[in-house]
């Protein structure tokens, strides 16, 4: 049998439309309305508390000056990196505040341009994936295409990540934006983001926490995690208007959601079906799928790493 991602055909049975939910997964008009409302002080508080524990990252790193204590830092900092793209999803979403130019505001200069990333582009691209996955116009075709892989494959990928060849060509594309006139304002509030950046750890007399804990985080374990997660999301499915063949589920744990999937980014098929619903509402329409029987246990990976597994099953 050809080796594929995609569940078998008794793992999506035909269920919708419900009571409950439409013939596209959406919850119907009443549900939906209290799934989509968007709590701004809740989301404020996990702002702040987001750059109150990165801030906190770097006075422990400095303060404790041990080689160890610098170590932790930086692997704890490729999260952080996964809370920032995860509020800066939500932002490009417009889902992190009700009002339109504070969510913009926020996911600009709070959330996107700090790491890296301009909202406005991403939410471009993004909305292309939403709108048609594994179509032509599917911004991230080669990350998801593909799969399963070998297990040597896969190593070779997360090699080159974790050794800063993919944060290389990521840097490399970002700069090369500063020469059209679509993208060079972009890039310039980016760089201008950094300097502010490293100007605020030189007054504090670490300049090097902006270049360990901040720069070489980001090219390095971010792009690590930011594959693993994008390749549980989407690897190796493919071109459907049913979400169960276009996105992959799996079980959520503590462990996962701190490390590389936070604030509910991981509940990606709930996601995928009803994009309007803010991350705090993602495991009830989750679970809105599950009692309507469009979540099978059979469609449901147990773990990331069963996920991972299967990703990288293709023999040598």
């Amino acid at each position: 049998m050809a080796l594929t991602m995609l569940p078998p055909s008794d793992a999506v049975p035909e269920v919708l439309p419900t009571e409950r939910l439409t013939s596209s997964g959406k919850p119907v008009p009443e549900i939906r309305s209290e799934l989509r409302r968007i709590p701004d002080v809740a989301n404020a508080w996990s702002v702040i508390a987001l750059w109150v524990s990165t801030i906190g990252i770097f006075v422990a790193a400095a303060w404790i000056d041990h080689p160890l204590a610098w170590l932790v830092a930086f692997v704890v900092m490729g999260t952080q990196f996964a809370r920032f793209a995860s509020l800066g999803h939500e932002a490009a979403h417009r889902l992190l505040f009700s009002n339109k130019r504070l969510n913009d505001f926020v996911g600009r200069w709070v959330l996107g341009y700090p790491a890296f990333l301009s909202t406005d582009l991403y939410r471009r691209g993004h909305m292309a994936h939403h709108k048609d996955e594994f179509g032509p116009n599917e911004p991230d075709l080669n990350l998801y295409n593909g799969y399963p892989i070998t297990k040597a494959s896969l190593r070779r990928k997360l090699t080159r990540d974790l050794f800063g060849n993919s944060g290389w060509k990521n840097l490399k594309s970002l700069l090369r934006g500063i020469r059209y006139d679509a993208t060079r304002a972009h890039v310039v509030r980016i760089l201008v983001s950094q300097i502010v950046l490293l100007a605020a750890c030189t007054l504090a007399g670490w300049p090097q926490l902006w270049l360990f804990l901040w720069f070489l985080p980001w090219m390095t374990e971010w792009r690590v995690i930011n594959r693993l997660r994008a390749i549980a999301e989407h690897g190796g499915m493919q071109r459907s208007s049913d979400r169960r063949l276009t996105t992959h589920t799996v079980r959520q744990s503590l462990p996962a959601r701190f490390f590389m999937v936070p604030y509910n980014i991981g509940y990606h098929l709930a996601h995928h079906v009803d994009m309007g619903v803010p991350w705090r509402k993602l495991p009830q329409m989750h679970a809105e799928l599950v009692a309507a029987g469009y979540v099978t246990p059979e469609l449901e990976y147990p773990t990331y790493t069963a996920l991972w597994r299967k990703l990288a099953s293709r023999p040598s």
